[in-house]
């Protein structure tokens, strides 16, 4: 038996795979390594249910000290006026959420130089107190460790008094997990093991949370696994991990515009290896926002098993220049043209309503 058929063997019989195989599958051919993706998907999430949740992301502010060079929506970037939302129009933006049969907001914001931990936990409890219902998956590791540092206070009590005043998860945000690419697009944001430290402080609290990947920076395949490989350990270590999120760098209107976008091939291999790596993760969402409805579609049959939520205004994505938008009734039918049955969920991923 050659390397390829032995590695094939342990994907289909549930084996833990190594970075270096996981590294080689990128050269398998499509379908193979759809069908190998499948495989592991069937074994994480048996069935053909696919959820999706009904959200909104209120991005309160774009001012942001962090001017990454892959960002097009901080102040800085110069196409978008700076802003920042009052409590009132926050509140106002759940309100039309809840009223549409929502469940979940995203309250992101940025690493903004006068926000303190006094205005993280006054947002959080003006949301609960008028919305106690609405789950509170927000902010990230980022602001988490931003509001610390500038607090001088420990990410332990940072994390504490959000939880405190209502916040339910958090999302784990983590662009690119390798410090040599971080130093590049991101250098004023956390570094790997900073993003690390959050996430078991995290748990600590038991808040759960997910893992992002933003790809396309010019990395090699292998530093695509070292971030998956930093993921499985955290998720080895903490299980706070709901469900793992890749997705492109869109260059345009960015700092780094003169990049070669990624394919849609390369969009297809990475969610499979992700599946097939991250074998401790249930959920593999299909980007529909940066990727299009069509290849998420296609995400469905090589790994994805959710299509996350429906991001009603979001803006950071769209202010790249990409202009995807979806609603509940475009989600239940391209689900159902993969040959899926859609589920609506919520932040837990427990079944609201199936479309059958």
């Amino acid at each position: 038996m050659d390397h390829s058929d032995h590695l094939k063997t342990k994907i289909y019989d549930g084996e833990r795979i190594g970075t270096q195989e996981a590294s080689s599958l990128f050269a398998w051919d499509m379908i193979e390594l759809g069908r190998a993706a499948d495989r592991r998907r069937r074994l994480a999430w048996p069935g053909n249910r696919v959820g999706f949740i009904l959200d909104r992301i209120i991005n309160f502010t774009n001012v942001c000290e962090a001017r990454c060079a892959f960002c097009a929506f901080h102040a800085r970037a110069g196409l978008i006026e700076p802003y920042e939302l009052s409590t009132e129009e926050i509140l106002s933006k759940v309100e039309e959420l809840e009223n549409m049969g929502g469940t979940q907001v995203m309250l992101q914001g940025g690493l903004h130089p006068d926000y303190g931990l006094d205005t993280y936990v006054g947002m959080v409890r003006a949301v609960k107190e008028r919305f106690p219902d609405i789950i509170l998956h927000s902010f990230s590791p980022a602001e988490l460790l931003h509001v610390s540092e500038k607090e001088k206070v420990s990410l332990d009590e940072v994390i504490g008094k959000l939880k405190q005043a209502g916040l339910d998860s958090v999302p784990g945000a983590s662009d690119l997990l390798v410090d040599r690419v971080r130093s590049r697009v991101s250098p004023k944001k956390l570094k790997k093991d900073q993003w690390v430290e959050v996430m078991y402080c995290l748990s600590v609290h038991g808040l759960k949370s997910s893992a992002t990947m933003t790809y396309g920076f010019g990395e090699t395949p292998e530093e695509r696994v070292a971030h998956l490989e930093t993921v499985r350990s955290v998720q080895d270590r903490t299980g706070i991990v709901r469900a793992f999120i890749p997705w492109s760098f869109s260059p345009r209107n960015t700092g780094m515009a003169d990049t070669l976008p990624a394919t849609g091939i390369d969009y297809l291999k990475t969610v499979a290896v992700s599946r097939i790596f991250l074998d401790n993760v249930t959920h593999i969402q299909a980007g529909w926002l940066t990727e299009g409805l069509k290849l998420a579609q296609i995400a469905l049959t090589m790994g994805a098993n959710d299509m996350g939520g429906v991001l009603t205004e979001e803006v950071v994505v769209k202010a790249t220049g990409i202009e995807t938008r979806t609603h509940r009734d475009e989600l239940v039918d391209v689900i159902g043209d993969a040959g899926m049955i859609p589920v609506q969920r919520d932040s837990d991923y427990r079944e609201i309503r199936v479309f059958e």
